[in-house]
């Protein structure tokens, strides 16, 4: 029976070198399975004779048993040991690479813009999104009875059913007004460009919003004439759209600019020589300049005798458009990721 000895000693050794239970239960397994270790002395008990195949027999169950209990007391001593805590992070897996966030392209383009204006002697300015009737019309040389001033047309915040007339507060419908702030707060030489958010009235469609931006620019001092418009104009054009475009001036009217005009720059898609977006014409209207009425001269306190002045002002959205590609000026309020990734 010295063999059994000897299988016991090498079970206890291996046993005791477990330092899970998992590693414990395999060993039940490998030794006392069905095809395990013990198994296979029991199938050499029939080559011996009836006396000895008992006693060896009873001798090979008694060693089952104590190699069952060995197992059992093995597992209630590893069931008081903790396991190893497992780090969460495994620093050997590559990192996840962030999403970085970036300037939603309404604004990079208005930030262009206000960039190229600074580059020609244009410093920012900014003026209040709620505004007075007084600055957002009037100084402006537009009289109240005018229909851009109808409550249809125009955010007034005044309650509506207030007896005293007519309204007073609204949500300011151009950036126009910043320049009589800007007018009654310091003499000229005044140089500025004034980007900002303006409200209409006006239902969201392909190519309005209620809510929009626009990028107003005033110049006053004395001597300045048209031609200083439309150089100053034509440079920033070929510096928003490339050094190929050419501008176009077509006379227009404008309450608080005289003369006035809209301005078009040569189509982006065809060159100018025509194409569906620009309706055959070659050209794409950007925005609407003139000169400084004398009366919103008067009504800041500037002599019009003594200085003159220019101003214009673009709709950034239309810009943008037209720079991106965008067909579809509600593309910029919802705000798609896969529409903001391209930029």
């Amino acid at each position: 029976m010295s063999d059994l000895d000897d299988v016991k000693a090498e079970f206890l050794k291996t046993l005791d070198g477990a330092k899970a239970a998992g590693e414990a239960e395999k060993l039940r397994t490998d030794w006392l399975g069905r095809t395990g270790r013990l198994r296979k002395l029991t199938e050499d008990l029939g080559k011996l004779p009836v006396e000895q195949k008992k006693l060896r027999g009873k001798a090979i169950n008694d060693l089952k048993v104590a190699l069952e209990a060995a197992i059992d007391e093995r597992l209630k001593s590893l069931s008081g040991v903790k396991a190893a805590p497992v780090d969460p992070i495994d620093v050997t897996i590559p990192g996840a690479r962030p999403r970085y966030g970036r300037r939603h392209p309404v604004y990079a383009t208005m930030d262009e813009i206000r960039h190229i204006f600074e580059k020609l002697g244009f410093e920012a300015a900014y003026g209040p999104e709620i505004e007075t009737a007084y600055y957002n019309f009037e100084a402006l040389n537009i009289p109240l009875d005018h229909p851009a001033a109808e409550p249809f047309d125009t955010y007034y915040l005044d309650d509506p059913d207030a007896a005293s007339r007519p309204y007073r507060y609204l949500l300011r419908s151009h950036t126009s007004p910043a320049q009589m702030h800007v007018m009654e707060s310091r003499k000229p030489p005044i140089r500025v460009v004034v980007p900002g958010k303006v409200f209409r009235t006006d239902p969201a469609d392909a190519s309005h919003l209620p809510v929009f931006h626009q990028c107003e620019g005033l110049m006053v001092d004395e001597g300045v004439t048209f031609a200083d418009l439309k150089g100053v104009l034509a440079i920033a054009a070929k510096e928003l759209f490339g050094a190929k475009t050419e501008t176009r001036f077509r006379p227009s009217y404008f309450p608080f600019t005289e003369p006035s005009a809209e301005v078009d720059v040569t189509c982006l898609l065809c060159g100018g020589g025509g194409c569906p977006a620009c309706k055959g014409s070659g050209w794409i209207e950007i925005l609407g300049c003139g000169m400084v009425h004398p009366r919103v001269l008067e009504y800041a306190k500037i002599d019009p005798a003594k200085y003159t002045g220019f101003a214009f002002g673009m709709g950034v959205e239309r810009v943008a458009m037209l720079k991106l590609g965008v067909p579809d000026i509600r593309h910029f309020i919802r705000n798609h990721p896969l529409f903001l990734r391209q930029w």
